[in-house]
C-alpha cells in the first residue's frame, strides 16, 4: 500500500460496471480512498461481492453514494473532497434499444454532469473511460489506428460508438471552453476480456460465454482487437496520476486483432470437455444478414462482418511504461473466470 495515497479520495463512476469495479480494486490496492457512485444504493451488496472475488477484502476505504448519468443531481455531492475522478459509467450495447439517441443523450449529459461537477469541487483530473468505438469507426484504415484518429459520427456507425464518439467530443470541448484548470486524461479500450467477478461483464465477454454455453452455433467472420479488464484499470490509474498524461488520449488494446475461430481454438486448446460446445466453423456473412432480421441480438453484430480492425498502444507504453497481457491469457482468463463462477450453462 502506497501510504502517500491516503489521504486522496477518487471517486469512480457507475461502480458495479466491470471496468469500474477494476479501477476500484486497483485503487484500492494502492492505498487511495475510493467513492462509488450508484445509480441504486441496493447495489452496494452485488458491487463489495465482486470486489471480494477480486481480491478485496478491507472495505474501510471505500464509500459509495447514489447519482444517476441522465440526472444533473446528485454529482456535486458525489464529487466533493475527490482529488480525481474515473468516469466509466455510459449506456452500454442493448438489443432493445429503438433509437440512437437512447445511448447518445445519457452519455454526453452524463459526461458534462460529470466535468461540471469535478471543476466546482476542484478536482485535479478526470479519467474519461472512452472507447476504440470513437477512434475507429466511419473510416476504413489499412494501417493500425491510433489516437490522433476518430471516428467520423456523420457515417452509419453504431449508436453505441457514435455514442462514445460524440461524448469524448463533448468532454475536450468542455476542458477547453469552460475547464478552467480542470484536467482530462481518456482511455479509449478495444474488446474488453479479463476475469469476471460476477454476472456484471462487458459485452466483450458475452461472445465467449456464448461459445462455452452453446448458444453460438458458429462464428461470424470479423476480427477485433481485445485487452484484458486488469490491464485497462492499471492504465486508468497510470492515466490518473501521471503528469504527461494530462490532455492526452490512450489506446487500450493487446496486440493483433484476433477474429472469432482465433478465439474460439483458444478455448478449444485449453479448457478440454468444457470447451466441448465452443464452434469451430465461420458462418457465412449472408446467413447472418438473413438471422439478423429475425434475431435483434445478431442484428447488433452485422455492422462489423467482414472488418478488420488493428490498433497500437505504442503511445500508452512509451509515455506511461504499460505492458499489457497478452490476448492468449485474456481469452484464457474470461474463460476460466466463467467456468470457475458457474457461469456457464
Amino acid at each position: 500500500m502506497d501510504i502517500s495515497n491516503n489521504d486522496k479520495m477518487v471517486l469512480v463512476t457507475g461502480g458495479s460496471g466491470f471496468i469500474a469495479s477494476y479501477c476500484i480494486i486497483a485503487l484500492l490496492n494502492k492505498g487511495f480512498k475510493v467513492k462509488a457512485s450508484l445509480r441504486s444504493l441496493n447495489r452496494i451488496a452485488d458491487v463489495k461481492q465482486m470486489l471480494s472475488t477480486g481480491g478485496i477484502s478491507d472495505f474501510d476505504h471505500l464509500s459509495f453514494v447514489e447519482a444517476d448519468l441522465s440526472k444533473e443531481d446528485g454529482w456535486q455531492e458525489a464529487v466533493r473532497g475527490c482529488t480525481y475522478v474515473i468516469h466509466p459509467a455510459s449506456p452500454t450495447p442493448r438489443p432493445d434499444a429503438t433509437h440512437e439517441d437512447e445511448f447518445i443523450i445519457p452519455a454526453v449529459n452524463g459526461v458534462l454532469h460529470v466535468l461540471r461537477a469535478a471543476k466546482y469541487a476542484g478536482v485535479k483530473r478526470v479519467v474519461l473511460t472512452s472507447a476504440f468505438g470513437a477512434i475507429g469507426f466511419g473510416t476504413d484504415k489499412k494501417t493500425p489506428y491510433t489516437e490522433e484518429d476518430w471516428s467520423d459520427p456523420n457515417k452509419n456507425i453504431p449508436a453505441y460508438q457514435k455514442s462514445k464518439t460524440l461524448s469524448e467530443r463533448a468532454a475536450w470541448e468542455f476542458i477547453k471552453n469552460e475547464g478552467n484548470g480542470l484536467e482530462l486524461s481518456v482511455v479509449n479500450p478495444f474488446g474488453v476480456l479479463g476475469p469476471v467477478l460476477g454476472a456484471d461483464y462487458s459485452h466483450s465477454i458475452q461472445m465467449i460465454h456464448q461459445m462455452l454455453s452453446g448458444k453460438l452455433k458458429g462464428l461470424p467472420k470479423m476480427r477485433f482487437g481485445y485487452v484484458d479488464v486488469r490491464d485497462v484499470a492499471s492504465l486508468h490509474v497510470s492515466a490518473m496520476i501521471n503528469p504527461v498524461a494530462n490532455g492526452e488520449r490512450f489506446l487500450a488494446v493487446a496486440g493483433k486483432a484476433m477474429s472469432m475461430l482465433d478465439i474460439a481454438n483458444i478455448l478449444r486448446e485449453n479448457f478440454g470437455d468444457e470447451a466441448a460446445k465452443v464452434p469451430g466453423k465461420e458462418i457465412p456473412d449472408w446467413l447472418i444478414r438473413i438471422t439478423a432480421l429475425f434475431n435483434s441480438k445478431i442484428k447488433l453484430i452485422v455492422p462489423f462482418l467482414g472488418v478488420t480492425k488493428e490498433a497500437s498502444h505504442d503511445k500508452a507504453t512509451r509515455l506511461l511504461d504499460w505492458h499489457p497481457r497478452s490476448n492468449r491469457e485474456a481469452v484464457y482468463a474470461t474463460a476460466e473466470s466463467l467456468i470457475r463462477l458457474g457461469l456457464v450453462n
